[in-house]
């Protein structure tokens, strides 16, 4: 006959779940920490492995010491966010498990108060990860800077806030704002209109991006008296922009020597950032990306700074960041 696996007083202590309690201020509190049918906390009992349950005054979380002692840590957080008037949803919750399960807790707290920028109807712009924050410390701080990441990390509207920013600080007299239309490649020809009505498709969400921050109007007032300019990469040729904040988005489809005529355009008081997310290349098989390339020669340049954000700062719908997951997995499968 097998005995039982004798289990120490110790062990069996252990296996043993415990409740950890939260207090809290109302039940308006309580909804905007968990949503309005629960959805935040179906999401943080999933993550942590625990039991939740909550009533006006307190949060009762029932697991495993090390699964009730993370939900307690992250909602405590949490309710610190909420109650300086961040919105707590699905995304931030996994992102906050995840750094507290790594032992970092309390960085979350650093993503609170900190304002990159407001849009033109007043609200508040911020770093939503770690990753971000460090990209947003990167564009303060350095001349050139290249930000490389997956799609919904922010990397984009994040540069267009920080120019608005300079620019309204008088740091810069002029943005500029550029993109190659490779995607177009032949097809350009089709499209009505001249050539700035056949690339502006492909450069919308700068558009947009700008007109967030300035409304429309302010754009087209900017625009029209040349202190804007919204333009495909080839209209860079043959210039020097001088005291102008210049942001090179969807870099991964220049050229090597696009990407270098691009670098050698700016002039005396500019600033230079490059995006791009080298896994979205649509250059032809045998062209090499310059983003990839200028990574390569750029690294250990003084003055330049590279960014590199995950699929961890994703902060469009949870979705992508699943996407951008499995994606990853496939490729590292391949390779």
């Amino acid at each position: 006959m097998q005995q039982e696996p004798y289990l120490t007083a110790e062990a069996a202590t252990v296996c043993q779940p415990v409740t950890q309690e939260v207090d809290v201020e109302s039940m308006e509190e309580v909804i905007g920490l968990f949503g309005v049918f629960d959805e935040n906390l179906k999401i943080l009992e999933a993550e942590t492995g625990t039991h939740i349950a909550t009533d006006a005054s307190t949060v009762r979380i029932t697991g495993s010491p090390e699964g009730a002692a993370l939900a307690k840590t992250v909602t405590d957080k949490l309710l610190l966010m909420l109650r300086k008037g961040e919105r707590v949803d699905r995304s931030r919750i996994r992102y906050a498990v995840d750094l507290a399960s790594e032992g970092n807790a309390d960085l979350i707290e650093e993503l609170i108060d900190e304002v990159v920028a407001f849009t033109h109807k007043g609200r508040q712009i911020k770093s939503k990860t770690l990753g971000q924050k460090r990209y947003v410390g990167a564009l303060r701080q350095n001349t050139v800077v290249f930000g490389v990441g997956p799609a919904g990390t922010g990397k984009t509207y994040l540069a267009v806030a920080m120019a608005v920013r300079a620019f309204k600080n008088k740091e810069v007299s002029k943005i500029i704002l550029t993109r190659p239309a490779v995607e177009a490649g032949e097809k350009l020809g089709f499209l009505p209109g001249d050539l700035q009505n056949k690339v502006d498709p492909y450069l919308r969400p700068l558009y947009d991006a700008l007109y967030d921050f300035l409304g429309p109007e302010g754009y087209r007032s900017l625009a029209e008296r040349g202190m804007i300019e919204v333009a495909p990469l080839a209209y860079m040729r043959g210039r020097t922009l001088n005291d102008a904040y210049i942001i090179l988005d969807e870099a991964q489809n220049t050229t090597i020597e696009q990407m270098k005529m691009f670098l050698t355009r700016f002039g005396e008081g500019s600033r230079v950032v490059v995006t791009g997310d080298i896994t979205q290349t649509d250059l032809p098989g045998d062209r090499k990306s310059g983003l990839i390339h200028a990574l390569e020669v750029l690294r250990d340049v003084e003055g330049i700074k590279m960014i590199y954000l995950t699929h961890k700062d994703v902060v469009r719908h949870e979705m992508v960041q699943r996407i951008i997951m499995a994606y990853e997995r496939m490729h590292k499968r391949n390779q």
